[in-house]
């Protein structure tokens, strides 16, 4: 078995046993037990963008952004010495099972010893920086990097975050030409991997395309076996791309799903009226976003996944039999229509038609037209979806913003690239902005049958 496919095989066995723990101790806590004995592994299957900052924003913040912007990950920063923001006000148990809760992905990291070579630490007098010494292949910065996970673990258990999750050190630029100052770094992170598999957690590994990640894809093919490398890399490199690709290292490496790209620096932004100055990612984890399919429908007489939503009558029925058994289907689930699946605009499909209308304060109607379909379409779960959410209301949306806009969209259940393309050319259409986020005021706009 080759290092990449013994990674992913050991991943795989990490995050299963983290979620087997989870529910074992799930199942042994009392009813009365914190939201924190609950909580999920992190940051699961994701494909999609995410922000960090240093000091976890306040829980109104996260509210405000996981309503109105286009994130779904956050990195915190839990531990390290070295790290800017050692205190962390907002940062809880609470903390941590609200942002989970509300479908965050939770992106820990670890700021601790830096790099020897690198003249901006230690930071603060106190904190240690990697030990360069070669004696014993590096044996002072492997001890530095066990403890380093320790704290991690530690820091991570008293937060909530349970085995099986990834956690990350962040390391920071610095000059990989230097040899002490390179080796001493590796052995570093191949300790720290190591450690936090003897502890039940995944490694992830932050630095610079050019330096720390560099390093790692170099010794992954020109030392195969030698390192223990992280599960995990996050590329930090200011391309402005939102993907997880770079020329600085090989694409093979870490793929599929294992990779996080922070591809623009410090900067603020403001969604909902709330303003957080971060650095933007893209992710691409796990098994990446993923759902089941849902095809036939109203027990595979209809499918109600269409390429297109034709306006229909009694002139135009015959023509769209297909269109006309996904309406029965669909009136049949919100129970308007009783009578078989038959693709026969017929007298108690159209009565059904005309309790939807005047349902709806539409005019009644034998026409069942374009606003009709989106406002069936979009009838259901309306919880806010965005890049990288899967289900039963990605699949609402998908249906309804293909009616609504005549362009395609594959009902996949997965909030995807062409999901976000065809949801902003429907705000455009509407003259909103074009944020590819579909929260409750969107939703009502469709339920609205607005086009």
């Amino acid at each position: 078995m080759s290092p990449q496919s013994q990674t992913r095989s050991r991943l795989r066995s990490l995050v299963a046993s983290g979620l087997a723990a989870t529910l074992a101790g799930f199942a042994l806590t009392s009813l009365a037990a914190p939201a924190h004995a609950a909580n999920r592994v992190t940051p699961g299957d994701f494909t999609g963008y995410g922000f960090d900052q240093c000091v976890a924003p306040t829980q109104a913040k996260m509210n405000a952004w996981m309503e109105h912007s286009p994130f779904s990950a956050v990195g915190i920063y839990i531990s390290g010495e070295s790290r800017a923001c050692r205190s962390q006000p907002n940062l809880s148990k609470s903390w941590i099972s609200h942002q989970l809760a509300n479908r965050w992905v939770i992106l820990p990291i670890t700021l601790g010893p830096q790099a020897d070579c690198l003249d901006r630490f230690p930071r603060y007098g106190t904190d240690e920086t990697i030990k360069p010494s070669s004696y014993k292949s590096y044996q002072a910065a492997r001890g530095q990097g066990r403890r380093e996970a320790d704290k991690a673990v530690a820091a991570a258990k008293n937060l909530g975050i349970v085995p099986g999750s990834t956690l990350w050190y962040d390391l920071e630029g610095f000059n990989h030409t230097i040899t002490s100052c390179r080796e001493s770094a590796i052995y570093f992170l191949h300790a720290w991997t190591g450690r936090l598999h003897a502890l039940g957690y995944v490694s992830g590994v932050y630095s610079s395309a050019g330096s720390g990640i560099k390093m790692l894809d170099d010794a992954r093919v020109d030392r195969p076996g030698r390192f223990t490398l992280p599960d995990r890399i996050w590329i930090a490199r200011w391309d402005g791309r939102a993907n997880t690709s770079t020329n600085y290292i090989r694409e093979d490496g870490w793929q599929p799903h294992s990779r996080v790209k922070q591809y623009r620096g410090g900067h603020n932004e403001t969604w909902g009226g709330t303003t957080i100055n971060i650095d933007s990612n893209f992710l691409d984890v796990g098994k990446g976003s993923i759902a089941g399919r849902q095809g036939l429908s109203c027990r595979g007489k209809a499918n109600i996944n269409l390429s297109s939503f034709p306006a229909l009558n009694r002139r135009l029925a015959p023509s769209n039999v297909t269109a006309v058994k996904a309406l029965q289907c669909q009136l049949t689930h919100v129970k308007l229509y009783s009578g078989a699946i038959t693709g026969r605009y017929d007298a108690p499909t159209i009565a059904a038609i005309n309790a939807f209308q005047r349902q709806r304060g539409i005019r009644v109607s034998v026409t069942w037209t374009k606003r009709s379909w989106v406002m069936l379409n979009s009838t259901g779960n309306y919880r806010t979806v965005k890049r990288g959410h899967t289900g039963p209301p990605v699949r609402l949306a998908q249906r309804a913003l293909t009616a609504a806009t005549g362009r395609y969209v594959p009902v996949t259940g997965v909030f995807d690239a062409r999901t976000e393309s065809v949801m902003k050319l429907w705000q455009r259409n509407l003259r909103s902005s074009d944020t590819g986020v579909l929260n409750r005021a969107a939703w009502a706009r469709l339920r609205d049958g607005r086009y």
